[in-house]
């Protein structure tokens, strides 16, 4: 038997204002509203909203948290501060990634953030490892609502709608209070390259805070655009952000998915002796950003040759719709990861060439 499609709490919503529907992770998703590359190009210059309720939402109780998360995570969470966020992956005990996450510090609980696709495996994995200790999980992913709000004009139109300075919250923390009596939790962090927040809110008084942010059908916010998967994308493709599924699965460790950054050997945690032992050997191949010749898209899978033999794939590509040019991320031998590089890329019947570029490919201005 099929289990059946999730709906977010702004399923009606999107439908109402032209929003196409496909099915990702087990919900019922927009795709787009008025074209991928429009609402790019939207989110680069102004402000584009996106319904993000499909991602896992946890919370974690009880006074061994801490402890609990560190020996799971790659990230070290020991002494963390309240209010703010840590991005880290999650691992298999041979350090394959099981999902990369945001997992946040409030004063009397933890938050996780994971993929939506991962969220059963996440919590699974969770009471699996949990000590018999008082630390208890919630998935709240059913009760709440989870809204990105990204672009270059965020912080000054959302300061519109609340009384919290906003500005004073940094990149990766996070502030809980009240609007209109409503609990509110906003994070300074998204998924695009932009600067913007991530808003979680009670799922059952979510549409009463879509209109003051994108007002109606019949008379839209004159800035802020709603925006779907497809530019979420795309944007994220420009940013090197990498996507479970693409740049991350459990047949691919921290390390080799060039996110060593948010990864602490120097502490136990499950994953991290064979990520030692890989680190002291050497990276047989690691993830490279590709410019390709021409406007032809490198799909994920695409075979990559350099010397005239196959040395990795494609991870994800795109048209760049900042750059007007075509990008990809991929896995090439560790030979072949030196910026200037000069491979090729077999798409259909051509190989079209390749130069290996630093990532990311795009980074916001200043």
């Amino acid at each position: 038997m099929m289990e059946s499609v999730l709906e977010t709490p702004l399923y009606d919503t999107h439908v109402e204002m032209g929003g196409r529907m496909v099915e990702f992770a087990g919900w019922s998703m927009p795709v787009q509203f008025a074209g991928i590359t429009e609402e790019h190009i939207h989110t680069r210059t102004a402000c584009s909203v996106f319904d993000v309720s499909h991602m896992g939402r946890l919370k974690l109780t009880g006074d061994d948290c801490e402890s609990f998360l560190n020996r799971l995570c790659t990230r070290n969470l020991s002494g963390a501060d309240v209010g703010r966020s840590y991005y880290t992956h999650m691992c298999r005990e041979d350090g394959g990634v099981l999902d990369d996450l945001i997992v946040s510090r409030f004063e009397l609980h933890w938050g996780i953030v994971c993929n939506g696709i991962n969220r059963v495996k996440i919590i699974t994995w969770l009471s699996k490892h949990n000590p018999k200790t008082d630390v208890t999980i919630k998935d709240e992913t059913l009760s709440t609502a989870m809204l990105a709000i990204q672009g270059p004009k965020t912080l000054e139109l959302a300061q519109e709608l609340v009384d919290t300075d906003l500005s004073s919250i940094k990149r990766y923390r996070f502030k809980t209070f009240e609007l209109m009596g409503i609990p509110i939790t906003i994070y300074r962090s998204g998924y695009t390259g932009e600067d913007g927040f991530e808003v979680v809110i009670p799922s059952g008084v979510v549409k009463m805070l879509v209109p003051r942010l994108l007002g109606t059908k019949e008379q839209p916010h004159p800035v802020i655009k709603p925006a779907g998967l497809g530019a979420r994308d795309t944007l994220r493709i420009e940013a090197a952000m990498p996507l479970y599924g693409h740049e991350l699965s459990e047949e691919i460790d921290s390390l080799t998915a060039g996110q060593d950054w948010c990864v602490d050997l120097t502490k136990d945690f499950i994953g991290a002796e064979p990520m030692r032992k890989l680190k002291e050997q050497g990276l047989p191949r690691r993830l490279v950003g590709l410019r390709l010749e021409g406007r032809r898209i490198a799909r994920q899978h695409y075979k990559v040759y350099g010397d005239s033999r196959e040395v990795g794939e494609i991870t994800s590509g795109t048209l760049s719709p900042t750059l007007g040019v075509s990008i990809a991320m991929a896995f090439v031998a560790g030979e072949f990861v030196e910026e200037g590089t000069e491979l090729g890329v077999e798409i259909g019947s051509k190989r079209v060439a390749a130069t290996v570029v630093k990532l990311p490919f795009y980074k916001r201005p200043k």
